[in-house]
Formats: structure tokens, C-alpha cells, sequence
């Protein structure tokens, strides 16, 4: 039996009807978003608090259903990046937590004003942000997903329906119940965050089709096979990106130092993560002094090295690179390797082989490091920092539901602003359009 189970969490099977529980879902969060939309900024915060507090008292329940989850994949033979993104311990736990404390403390986006004037007919206008109303999150073997996505909706004013994978089904329902109790303690509908009760993939479909209008927003976070069929098959606004394809690019007017330690932290700190490193440009120009010490201390570090015909040549453990490596999102301990004519070759490489998501160019030339932060047309840049920065706790977002790589309303992570929409209030004196 699965902790899912102990904690009355009801479980479908395929022979349900699961569209009709999916539409009882979008139902309960559509009539709950209403009441979340009107929400005291303190009513929010004390669910936000409570919530960080359940989680913290019930860590061993939470990583005993986490347990479970990590057995099954282990007997499916998951890859290893797919199981450190799943696995849970005492410090993730915490970090959790602590995420929810931190968007607890970070001021509310609902009513905040973006811009006011008064127009010469006397008519004062406002710009004020409001909730987008019910937001669906589907995503894959990240159980923080679970806290996070529901946290950053409640505050936003949003209530959440959220579909795990079933990689993760006891992690997600653990935490959810958390989730719950503290919308209950607060006086808030336990419907403003759902967690979708089944394992069948009908319940993914049924979100993309709007769930009767119900859903005004889909946001994927999970591999490029789950970004794809969301992007292809959503009848709904969605929020994403397809792959995490990031670059350092290594300037010759780089610090050797700083290049190796930003390196071998953006491709090895956690190599599953979309903000992980999958290409390292290294200007050719200073391939005399740069390509071999950071190819061997990659080689060093453990991690597997694929170059171009040039970066062969320094070291017999390198593997030669083919076409697709420079497309491809390793989520693993393997980085290709190409040297490149300066910082313009650099950033036409990236225009055709990333994915906009995050590249990070390492120069002690500010003009060149200028060039490449305006010239890359990437959610997020960076000069002299890790890719693994590519995250919204580290943008003091206090935590993110993912990194949107489109261009329409939000860009980079996805936080509590980026949650709303906003309306304009006109105030007048009796004017009337002549």
C-alpha cells in the first residue's frame, strides 16, 4: 500500500472516469480562485506559513513516500539524472520549506499598481496587477515542484492544479496533503491548490483541453517529450521551454581561475537540472593557454568530454563530437567541447544550436562581455557566473514554477509577478466621450 493510500488520497484507476474527475477539479479551483482573488495578503502568508511548518514536522512521512518512489524507479532503471531529480532528503526537505517561508516574505503582486496618469480629460488610469485565475502545472520527478508551484500560486492569487508525474505520485501527495492543511488553518478553500489524484495520462490530456474553460494556464516543467505534446496539443496559454541547451563561452580575456571553477560548477554542480551547462565555447584565440586546462579539469572531475577535432588532440579521454552533440540536453555528466573564432562566432553558435534558455559568457573585457549580453537572445545571461543560476530562488523570487523561454508576458522564472495578469482601473468625475 502506498502512503498515497494511508492518507486517504483516492487513487483512480484507468476504468474511472477520469475526465469527469478532471472537470470536477477545474470546477472546485475555478469557484476557489474566486475566493482566493479576493484574499488578504496576511490570509495568504499565514497558509504560506503553515504550510512550511507541516512540511517541516512531517519530513520522516514525507521521505518515507519518497522512498517508495525512488524503489519503483530503481526497478525500472531510471537514469541517474532522472533519480537525483526525484530523491528527496533531509536538506531538500528544507529547502522546501524554507522556499515557502521565502515567498511568504516577499510582497504581494495582487493589487500592486504598475503605472497610474491622468489623462487630459481628467480620467485618473491605474494599472493593477491581478491573478490569471487557474493555473495547471504538469510536470515530471521533481517533487519540490509540488511545494513550490503551489506556493507561488497562492500568493499570486491563483488556485493550482498540479500533475505530477507517476514517478512521483507518494512524494507529490505527502507534500500535498501539507499544502492543504495549511489552506485549511488559514480559512481558505482547500480547492485554490489540487493535486491530481491519478496516475492516468487521460488527466494530462483533460488539462490541455482547458477543462471546460476552467484552466487559464499551462505551465510544463519536465523533459522534452512532455514540453512537446503540451506546446502541440494545449488549448490554453502555456508557459515553457523545451530544453535547457546552455553555454559557457570562455573569452581569451578570461581569468583561467574563474573560467575552470565556472565550468565545472555550471556542468557538475547538478548535472539534471535545466540550468546545467550542456556546451563549453572556448575562444580560439587562447587555446594555447585555456583548452587544456579546462579540458582536463573536466576529465578530472569525472565528466565525460566530447569534442571537435582540435579538442581531441589534447587528451586521449576525450570522445569526438557528432552533429547532434551540439543539440543535445545531456542531464548528465557529459559536456561537448568546441573552440570558436571570438565572441561573435560564440554567439552564432549559440543562435543555432541553444535554446534560449541560459548562456554565460566568462571575460574580464567588459566591452566583449557587453556585447554578448545584448547580442544573445536568451531568457537569462550571464558575465562571470554559473548557468546554475538559472533559477528563481537564486533571483530572489523565492522560488520559481520554471524557466519560460518565449517572449509573450513572461520571460526567465517564472514567479510570483510573473503569476498575474493585470486590469486597468479608470476613475472619472462624470466625464462623457463627446
Amino acid at each position: 500500500m502506498s502512503l498515497a493510500d494511508n492518507n486517504n488520497v483516492k487513487l483512480t484507476s484507468a476504468n474511472d472516469n477520469v475526465r469527469a474527475e478532471m472537470l470536477k477539479l477545474g470546477r472546485e479551483a475555478r469557484s476557489a480562485a474566486k475566493v482566493l482573488a479576493l484574499a488578504t495578503s496576511d490570509q495568504k502568508n499565514r497558509a504560506l506559513e503553515a504550510m512550511a511548518q507541516n512540511i517541516r514536522a512531517r519530513t520522516s512521512i514525507i521521505l518515507g513516500a519518497n522512498a517508495l518512489d525512488l524503489e519503483r524507479a530503481r526497478e525500472q532503471q531510471m537514469a541517474a539524472s532522472f533519480v537525483d531529480r526525484l530523491t528527496l532528503n533531509e536538506a531538500r526537505v528544507e529547502q522546501m520549506a524554507q522556499a515557502i517561508d521565502d515567498i511568504a516574505a516577499l510582497d504581494d503582486p495582487v493589487g500592486s499598481v504598475i503605472s497610474q496618469w491622468t489623462q487630459p480629460s481628467g480620467l485618473e488610469i491605474s494599472r493593477v496587477r491581478v491573478p490569471i485565475g487557474v493555473i495547471g502545472i504538469i510536470y515530471e520527478s521533481r517533487p519540490n515542484v509540488t511545494a513550490d508551484a503551489g506556493a507561488l500560486c497562492l500568493k499570486s492569487g491563483n488556485a493550482a492544479i498540479l500533475r505530477g508525474g507517476s514517478d512521483s505520485l507518494n512524494s507529490s501527495a505527502a507534500i500535498g496533503i501539507c499544502l492543504t492543511d495549511g489552506l485549511k488553518s488559514a480559512g481558505l478553500p482547500e480547492a485554490c491548490i489540487q493535486v491530481v489524484p491519478t496516475p492516468d495520462r487521460a488527466a494530462v490530456g483533460a488539462m490541455l483541453s482547458g477543462l471546460d474553460g476552467a484552466v487559464d494556464l499551462i505551465i510544463p516543467r519536465g523533459g522534452k517529450n512532455l514540453v512537446a505534446r503540451v506546446e502541440t496539443d494545449a488549448r490554453v496559454p502555456v508557459f515553457s521551454h523545451l530544453e535547457g541547451l546552455c553555454h559557457v563561452y570562455v573569452d581569451k580575456a578570461a581569468d583561467l581561475k574563474m573560467a575552470v571553477a565556472i565550468t565545472l560548477n555550471a556542468k557538475l554542480r547538478r548535472t539534471g537540472i535545466c540550468g546545467a551547462a550542456e556546451t563549453l565555447l572556448i575562444d580560439d584565440n587562447a587555446k594555447d593557454t585555456l583548452l587544456t586546462p579546462l579540458i582536463e579539469a573536466l576529465l578530472d572531475a569525472g565528466c565525460e568530454v566530447r569534442g571537435s577535432d582540435e579538442v581531441c588532440n589534447v587528451d586521449a579521454r576525450v570522445v569526438k563530437a557528432t552533429d547532434s552533440d551540439w543539440t543535445t540536453e545531456y542531464l548528465d555528466t557529459i559536456i561537448s567541447v568546441r573552440l570558436v573564432d571570438g565572441v561573435d562566432a560564440a554567439v552564432d553558435h549559440i543562435e543555432s544550436f541553444g535554446s534560449n534558455h541560459t548562456d554565460a559568457i566568462v571575460t574580464e573585457n567588459a566591452q566583449t562581455a557587453e556585447k554578448f549580453l545584448n547580442n544573445v537572445d536568451s531568457a537569462i545571461v550571464l558575465h562571470n557566473a554559473s548557468t546554475q543560476y538559472a533559477d528563481g530562488g537564486e533571483f530572489g523570487m523565492g522560488a520559481e514554477i520554471g524557466i519560460a523561454t518565449g517572449k509573450m508576458h513572461a520571460r526567465g522564472p517564472v514567479g510570483v509577478e510573473q503569476l498575474t495578469s493585470f486590469k486597468y482601473v479608470v476613475r472619472g468625475t462624470g466625464q462623457v466621450r463627446s
